[in-house]
């Protein structure tokens, strides 16, 4: 049965409707659809999502609960007072309160999130159906990956939006963070230089500049930069949404975000602080993955591996009684690094060592021999060279053994000028300053020089960790950072965390197996800072001593009431600008917050968290994530953990993740193979719709290849809806609506749509929009090809037999119409106006009972596939005399088993018409199967 939400959405299945027909044109065509509709739907605002109507219908519901059980009851005090929403106790308490926080200090919604307590009934969010939709990087072009994953969540909110739900679906520009910074630095061929001043006269150089100018950028001031990235992403997000609007994506514009907006801003800093508070986050100097590149931290879940080549390299140190000691290393150049080797504690060969030192080769440095069970007795001589840092490995070494601490690398990627405490300065001094590479092949031909460098170099091929974004190999340098608790170094939250993994539904199922590998697989918190521009500050300052220098342990922090700030322009409460960077003064954190420390939190940054909680309690937690499955580690753990520690539960209740895009070579599209392909291009020569139909072949996960002739096949599917339902309206439809269907060919076909409309239904309550758009097209070919060519003769005339096929033609045409509305909007929207009211996307979703309410009788869907049978002989017999199909047949005989051939009888009269047949003869059991015989 439908719910009270229904009557929201049946404004075009209604006369009431205030859209007009506009009637059957005498040459339908695809050709001008998308622009016209596209202006139609943001005039009618026909997917605006209409709050108030939400609420007001919610509040309709209380007042008829508390009506039936009087004020004094526990239902009608929760009606009257709110107190069982978010709302509600947002406005008893405000927010930060203990009370508003829960008991465990975080802000949790009862009854599971649902906006409502337990036992209060039907609240504001069973209406409303919230989608958090990715915001896509405004730093290139969208590619046919976009179109591929965005159509699907498209498809979503059409159908929950026809099943009767308030589609909360907005779209957002994920424009901050080293991408944009990327896209600026090339396109303008500047760089950021925070030492500069801010300059208002300063206007940027005409784009494209030369590679010359990439090469040798402009310093600018930060102010001047950042003003530079907000220009150009919003050129870029005026040309995504121009894109958006014409592949027909059902977003509410008025709900648009950005990522680096006032409102992101402010959620992400409110987050933080809250975070900060209950000591969620935390400040620390530690080894850090730096990209030289970016200049700045890269957190674990934005490692790649790639494979490069390189060269071991095996060095002689010395034990005390002058044994030697072989090691192989590939990074030589971080020898006066070395701390100490470790071996494996039941690696017979190295037992004795263990506890003792050995030096150094050139530097001549004592370093400890310890055992560790990470150490790989298979890997080169079995014992290794511990260096801070390496890898991480090292670092793990480094802690869990307590070893000193002698960092050479700086963040510029160069050796520091300075060698580190106990390594001696004359033969460092071949390496001050020096590039990575260069430091290598210094320290290579001092070894060789000391006759340290034992056998030849062995070049090979291995795995280097890189920034996913950047161009060189990761550095690790010690650097006093941010990071928020995720479960790598607690196993209570690592155990919260999994937990929440199981209560996600996921879409397909077997990704699950990728977050719980992430979440048990952390080995750190999740570094949060980043020392880059265009982002969302650390919302902290520091004050500083007599001697200028800042207090990390206690950051003064602004209320809530400041948020969003910038406190690099903006001094902490209780101090002026002119104290900035004085003794005694403060100074702002330089940083920016990881973009993902944003983005993580798109559910709250658009639900209004703190700021509207009415809109608040209507969509969160929300239905549905659609992401990528690349980034699981990313997105999606980060939005849970953020959940999970401000509300104590899930950000919402499904999750989608959509598969690769293939060349057609089977190779993954993407940017950096050059591989890609652009939409916009496909939109305009093929028509928005057929592309829709390519994508919408795709099954959440899985892949599928870029084919061209599936696009085509999609543009001829919507060529035949409109000329299919020119041909049934032509035939007086559109009058016979709701009129009853009594012949037993009509009351076949419907039959059988009756199956393919719970197919359907079913199988976009999975969110297999692929199954559903199979089984919707299957049936629309059998019923353009087999029963209106069955059916049209009769539908010509006058009589209950015309009558019947004109109303079953109205009933499957309106039906069918609305199963392909959410893959095919704009097709299906052209054809609707021509004979119904309103918009297709505001109709009810076709039921089951809808369409059995049509049929006189049951039906029997056999009946259909039998006639078209029939048919299919007989035109087969015409075409195999290269006759036309317009060809009279004097005589046919049907042969087949007499309760086959009793069933042919029903429709014995439609076949003769739509063969042509002059007479059609029984002749029961002479064959075990169906055969027509035509005698020409």
């Amino acid at each position: 049965m439908r719910g009270p939400t229904w009557r929201l959405y049946d404004r075009a299945m209604t006369d009431s409707a205030r859209a007009a027909r506009g009637g059957v044109p005498e040459r339908p065509t695809l050709d001008g659809i998308e622009q016209r509709w596209a202006q139609r739907w943001q005039d009618d605002d026909t997917y605006a999502f209409d709050r108030s109507a939400v609420a007001g219908r919610a509040k309709a519901a209380v007042a008829g609960r508390a009506e039936a059980t009087g004020p004094g009851t526990a239902a009608g005090r929760a009606g009257a007072t709110g107190s069982g929403t978010a709302a509600g106790r947002a406005e008893a308490t405000g927010p930060g309160t203990t009370a508003d926080r829960g008991a465990a200090g975080r802000n949790v919604t009862p009854g599971g999130g649902r906006g409502a307590a337990p036992g209060s009934g039907r609240s504001a969010r069973d209406d409303v159906y919230a989608i958090d939709t990715p915001p896509p990087t405004v730093s290139g072009e969208l590619h046919m990956g976009h179109v591929f994953s965005y159509t699907h969540t498209d498809i979503v909110a059409r159908f929950q939006r026809m099943r009767g739900k308030a589609v909360f679906y907005p779209m957002g520009w994920d424009d901050n963070g080293l991408p944009t910074e990327r896209r600026v630095q090339n396109v303008y061929g500047v760089r950021c230089d925070p030492s500069l001043p801010y300059d208002p006269e300063w206007t940027p150089p005409q784009a494209p500049v030369t590679e010359a100018a990439r090469k040798d950028p402009t310093p600018i001031s930060r102010r001047n930069f950042v003003e530079l990235c907000q220009t150009l992403t919003a050129a870029d997000e005026q040309v995504f949404e121009a894109l958006w609007r014409r592949l027909g994506l059902s977003v509410d514009w008025s709900l648009t975000y950005t990522t680096i907006g006032a409102a992101a801003r402010a959620t992400s800093q409110r987050a933080f602080l809250r975070n900060l508070a209950r000591n969620e986050a935390y400040q620390a100097e530690a080894p850090t993955l730096w990209d030289v590149g970016y200049a700045t931290a890269v957190a674990q879940a934005e490692l790649e591996d790639r494979e490069r080549p390189g060269a071991y390299h095996r060095l002689r140190f010395t034990g005390a009684d002058g044994r030697e000691v072989l090691i192989d290393t590939t990074r030589p150049e971080l020898l006066p690094a070395c701390v100490a080797l470790v071996c494996h504690p039941d690696d017979e060969r190295y037992a004795d060592l263990v506890g003792s030192s050995v030096r150094t080769p050139v530097f001549g440095v004592e370093v400890p021999v310890r055992a560790h069970p990470l150490a790989d007795p298979a890997k080169g001589t079995g014992i290794a060279m511990v260096c801070t840092f390496g890898d991480l490995t090292d670092v793990t070494w480094w802690r869990e053994l307590a070893l000193e601490t002698r960092v050479v690398i700086g963040r510029d990627g160069r050796l520091l000028a300075e060698p580190p405490a106990g390594v001696p300065a004359g033969p460092y001094a071949a390496l001050a300053g020096q590039s990575v590479n260069a430091a290598r092949r210094a320290v290579v031909e001092l070894l060789t020089t000391a006759g340290d460098l034992v056998g030849e170099v062995r070049p090979i091929t291995h795995p280097v960790k890189f920034y996913e974004r950047g161009d060189r190999p990761l550095e690790i340098v010690s650097t006093r950072q941010w990071y928020l608790r995720n479960g790598g170094r607690d196993p209570q939250l690592r155990a919260e965390l999994l937990a929440r993994g199981t209560e996600l539904t996921w879409v397909p199922a077997h990704m699950r197996h990728r977050y719980e590998h992430w979440v048990g697989g952390l080995t750190g918190d999740w570094l949060v800072s980043r020392q880059r521009f265009f982002g969302v500050p650390v919302p902290v300052w520091y004050r500083l001593d007599d001697a200028g220098e800042p207090d990390h342990s206690q950051p003064l922090t602004p209320p809530e009431v400041m948020l969003p700030v910038d406190p690099s322009s903006e001094p902490p409460p209780g101090y002026d600008e002119s104290q900035r960077g004085r003794p005694g003064g403060f100074v702002g954190d330089p940083d920016v917050l990881d973009t993902w420390a944003t983005s993580s939190l798109t559910p709250q940054i658009v639900g209004g968290w703190e700021t509207d909680p009415e809109l608040f309690a209507m969509v969160f937690p929300m239905d549905l994530r659609p992401q990528g499955q690349e980034i699981i580690r990313t997105w999606l753990f980060s939005s849970v953990v953020r959940a999970h520690l401000e509300h104590g539960l899930l950000p919402w209740r499904d999750t989608v993740l959509s598969g690769w895009i293939l060349d057609p070579d089977r190779k993954k599209m993407s940017k950096s193979k050059g591989n890609v392909v652009t939409p916009m291009a496909l939109l305009e020569q093929h028509g928005s719709d057929a592309v829709r139909y390519w994508a919408a072949n795709g099954r959440p996960g899985m892949d599928l290849a870029f084919d061209p002739a599936q696009i085509k096949v999609g543009r001829r599917l919507a060529t035949k809806l409109l000329n299919a339902s020119k041909f049934a309206l032509g035939l007086g439809a559109a009058d016979a609506l709701r009129a009853p269907v009594t012949e037993p060919l009509d009351t076949a076909m419907l039959a059988e749509l009756r199956s393919v409309v719970g197919e359907a239904t079913a199988a976009l309550d999975r969110y297999d929009h692929t199954a559903a758009l199979q089984v919707t097209e299957a049936f629309f070919w059998r019923f353009c090809d087999d029963y209106i060519e069955l059916v049209k003769e009769r539908a010509y005339g006058t009589g209950p037999g015309a009558d019947s096929a004109r109303a079953a033609l109205a009933t499957a045409l309106s039906v069918q119409l609305r199963l392909f509305a959410p893959v095919l909007p704009y097709v299906t929207e052209e054809v609707w106006s021509w004979w119904r009211y309103g918009s297709v996307h505001r109709a009810t979703w076709p039921t089951s009972y809808e369409v059995d309410r049509a049929i006189t009788g049951t039906g029997d869907p056999a009946l259909l596939r039998l006639a078209a049978d029939a048919l299919s002989q007989v035109r087969r017999a015409k075409s195999e005399r290269k006759l036309s199909m317009k060809a009279e047949v004097p005589l046919a005989e049907a042969l087949g088993p007499a309760a086959l051939l009793d069933q042919l009888t029903l429709v014995a009269d439609d076949l003769r018409a739509a063969g042509r047949i002059g007479k059609l003869d029984r002749l029961p059991d002479r064959t075990d199967e169906l055969v027509i015989a035509c005698a020409f």
